[in-house]
């Protein structure tokens, strides 16, 4: 079994803190960052450091992944477009099925192999996109929701001006699904 690349050994919180800091610092000035990380690691006691080269390599892994994330989220957008909230919930749904769909298929792909052939870095980020689309479908839910507030909002201001009566606005709320 090959050896675990040593940024794969670091606690959960500092390679959260490696990735944002790999961000922040535009995916350069690794020899600032191994000496920051190897400050963190020792602050923590742990006995594990951490080269620029080691570092490099990683930060290289993750921009592409950062880069492949932020053309998937554009495409999305872009295929969203201005279409109503319905219509981009079903949009969601699709895309939540086809990376469904594709995490099966890595998982049949890993269940295949024995040991050190697996790769817990793609199970990471198959599980992280899995969370993130799951998320995202909440907040969906979330501006829905808010769009219902705004029209239920808008029929109030309407009857206490005069522009409709009340009897006209329960009618406009059972119709639109929120009475």
């Amino acid at each position: 079994m090959p050896v675990p690349r040593k940024v794969d050994l670091l606690p959960p919180e500092l390679k959260s803190w490696l990735q944002a800091e790999l961000r922040q610092r535009g995916f350069g000035g690794y020899e600032d960052l191994a000496e920051a990380l190897n400050f963190r690691l020792e602050e923590e006691g742990l006995e594990l450091r951490i080269r620029k080269s080691a570092l490099h390599e990683f930060g290289s892994e993750y921009r592409e992944f950062v880069r492949l994330q932020e053309q998937a989220s554009d495409w999305a957008q872009e295929w969203l477009g201005e279409m109503g909230m319905d219509d981009q919930a079903q949009r969601q749904n699709v895309l939540f099925q086809m990376l469904t769909t594709l995490a099966f298929k890595v998982m049949q792909a890993q269940v295949s192999k024995t040991g050190d052939e697996i790769s817990p870095q793609e199970l990471h980020f198959l599980a992280r996109m899995m969370k993130d689309v799951m998320h995202s479908s909440g907040i969906v839910q979330a501006m829905r929701e808010k769009e219902r507030k705004d029209q239920a909002a808008k029929l109030e201001a309407a009857v206490a001006g005069g522009d409709i009566d009340a009897a006209a606005a329960d009618k406009a709320r059972r119709i639109l699904g929120f009475a």
